[in-house]
């Protein structure tokens, strides 16, 4: 059975909630190797007509979006015009099929950037787009740029949309690593705004157990919140304004630099990791 937590939308918990293991699944196959020009791929998501997936990488790569079709091969390679690749570490789409990219990236807790670029994406035709919306925003309780290494609490590689607002999953890099991460709201329009903070929860393990690398919500809402080693999935999130939530862990029994995930279906999430010598560099399937 699925241990509950509550967490409440006024006091927010520190506690350690153990996630449940779910039963063992099938091991992680590779679904197809990525093209060899994707070496750091930080982001995918699926076209609304589920027939292209879109791709990204972070800092220090190109402002461009790829399409690559369901086995894997280039379709296009679509620069985003007025925008830098600061630090894109994660895309997501909204029911409609809008396309945001999340540039916050934030290694040493130190941006006052951090943005999510809407883009006009409509399909794998395209060779430039551009970007239509642009929300910025700065987290509810950073005071410091950087804080105290023990507090490194706001960097950020996930992100998922529901019902007009972005929630954000940070990446814990502080010193004394514990697991914890924090998750922040931010209104899906233009502006600029604080990110206001929602939860404190807490993995268990070491970083590449916990250390969390993107995001995705299915049709029910259940987020999936990735690491290197692990699928964590959050469910009942959204309900009673927040006020509890089931956290399940799969084990991938696996371990590289996994930093992308999407939802094929409700049970099934494709997942890519990192080219790192002769390793990685993979899309994988996964049924959780």
């Amino acid at each position: 059975m699925l241990r509950i937590v509550v967490l409440s939308s006024f006091l927010l918990l520190s506690c350690n909630p153990k996630a449940q293991e779910a039963p063992k699944t099938d091991d992680l196959k590779v679904e197809f190797p990525l093209p060899k020009k994707l070496k750091e791929v930080s982001g995918i998501t699926l076209s609304q007509d589920n027939n292209t997936i879109w791709a990204i990488e972070d800092q220090g790569n190109k402002n461009v979006i790829y399409g690559l079709d369901r086995k894997g091969n280039f379709t296009s390679d679509v620069l985003v015009e007025n925008a830098e690749n600061h630090d894109w570490e994660d895309i997501t789409k909204d029911a409609a099929g809008n396309i945001y990219i999340g540039d916050f990236g934030n290694n040493d807790n130190d941006r006052q950037n951090l943005s999510i670029l809407k883009v006009d994406l409509k399909d794998a035709s395209q060779k430039s787009t551009k970007v239509i919306q642009t929300t910025t925003f700065h987290y509810e309780g950073q005071t410091e740029f950087p804080p105290k290494k023990s507090n490194w609490l706001y960097d950020c590689e996930a992100f998922v949309e529901m019902n007009g607002n972005f929630y954000l999953f940070t990446k814990n890099r502080s010193k004394g690593f514990d697991g914890t991460f924090l998750v922040f709201q931010v209104p899906k329009k233009a502006g600029d705004f604080e990110a206001k903070l929602i939860g404190k929860l807490k993995l268990s393990g070491g970083y590449s157990d916990a250390a969390i690398t993107s995001a995705a919500i299915n049709s029910k809402n259940q987020v999936a919140l990735l690491t290197h080693k692990n699928v964590y999935v959050l469910s009942s999130f959204f309900d009673k304004n927040f006020e509890t939530y089931i956290l399940q862990k799969h084990p991938l029994n696996h371990n590289s630099q996994k930093e992308a995930i999407l939802y094929l279906d409700d049970r099934t999430v494709l997942i890519a990791d990192e080219k790192d010598g002769k390793e990685g560099g993979n899309i994988y399937k996964f049924p959780l």
